[in-house]
């Protein structure tokens, strides 16, 4: 018997093409187009930018754009009830980052709501005060609005803070995975020199100047080391110019937004990766190095933990902790064998996250929602 083809709403503040998108959209992308390739009905209501159509086909996945970055929040529940009269659907997909939806109050059909990470007061970090404030209070609202809906978290810590929370419904683990065959190791593309690197997008929050203060310690050790901040961000101007007051304009490059092949060719030129952030869903970024057979030292913070495993796939250190961290980069490059070690760890740790399994997760999920 033929398996029930499901009509399904995802909601997402950006879709893959977006420049503002990021692991959460990555995520999104990868699983649901695999869920449309299997037969099913997918569109995903999102928000515009400059230059997109207003509505096109992406990999089989139906994108509809409306409204603006800033106002999206209020679109949504308009722009639901115009495409629900077109096309009843089986379940929403509410994929929950930045700002919440909240779309138990105004959706009808069963929903689904996937998290990848709570602000919490990390978003002080980011925005300025009231701002903050609104996404804080705004998070803070997930336990009521969402009390009787089933939730999938990308990583175990961003699980047990839903638990924390007060979320009692079902919880899933829908996991970030990785294309082992677009990730993967080149031959003779490392530097010969020290370099180290740093790849995701260039927000305020995730602290990519601890990394900047830490590579004055490492250039006392390794006076040639260099540094790739491979992404691009709103932050991007601060950091060079921190970089530049810290003396270290010709030891760090700043990449800008590369397409993935040249991500791959960098990541494979670096020595290790660093990752500073206070929190992340799961460390996506984390998992595409180690493809490459890349080790990562990471602050152990929530995501970060669950994608780094320390001292065989990379290093933690405390979040915060400059010294630390430039003592462990330090380490790391003075000993190649270890290197070497963690990054063979590291290939086959990446190994072991598929999209195919995390789609057919995803299909396993909304079945069992859809005709409880």
């Amino acid at each position: 018997m033929k398996p029930r083809s499901f009509k399904i709403l995802l909601i997402n503040w950006q879709d893959i093409t977006n420049p503002y998108g990021g692991g959460a959209e990555v995520h999104l992308h990868e699983i649901f187009k695999r869920v449309a390739a299997a037969g099913h009905d997918v569109t995903l209501l999102c928000c515009t930018y400059k230059g997109a159509p207003a509505q096109e086909v992406i990999d089989g996945i139906k994108v509809v754009r409306r409204g603006n970055r800033s106002l999206f929040n209020y679109v949504v529940p308009f722009a639901y009830m115009r495409l629900r009269r077109k096309s009843r659907f089986d379940i929403v997909i509410d994929d929950i980052n930045k700002i919440p939806f909240y779309t138990p109050l105004f959706a009808r059909e069963p929903i689904l709501a996937i998290e990848h990470h709570f602000f919490g007061k990390s978003i002080y970090l980011q925005a300025p005060f009231l701002s903050a404030g609104y996404v804080y209070y705004s998070e803070k609202l997930v336990p009521l609005v969402y009390r009787n809906t089933p939730f999938a978290a990308v990583s175990q810590s961003t699980r047990s803070e839903l638990k924390e929370m007060g979320v009692r419904s079902q919880i899933d683990l829908l996991q970030n995975a990785v294309d082992i065959e677009r990730y993967r190791v080149l031959s003779g593309e490392k530097c010969a020199t020290p370099s180290i690197g740093y790849l995701g997008r260039l927000k305020k929050y995730k602290s990519v100047e601890h990394v900047l203060h830490a590579l004055l310690l490492v250039k006392e050790r390794f006076p040639e080391i260099k540094l790739l901040i491979i992404g691009d961000g709103d932050y991007r101007r601060e950091l060079e110019r921190r970089a530049g007051a810290l003396g270290l304009g010709d030891r760090v490059k700043f990449t800008g937004y590369v397409s993935q092949e040249d991500k791959v060719k960098l990541l494979n030129r670096v020595w290790l990766v660093v990752n500073p952030s206070p929190k992340e869903g799961w460390g996506l970024t984390v998992i595409e190095a180690n493809a490459c057979a890349v080790p990562v030292i990471a602050a152990d913070s929530p995501g970060l933990r669950d994608s780094v495993v320390d001292g065989k796939t990379g290093v933690l250190y405390p979040y915060g902790d400059i010294n630390g961290l430039g003592n462990e980069i330090i380490q790391l490059l003075e000993n190649e064998q270890k290197r070497n070690q963690l990054a063979l760890q590291a290939r086959k740790w990446a190994e072991k996250f598929s999209w195919d399994e995390s789609a057919r997760k995803a299909m396993e999920i909304i079945g069992r929602i859809v005709n409880s």
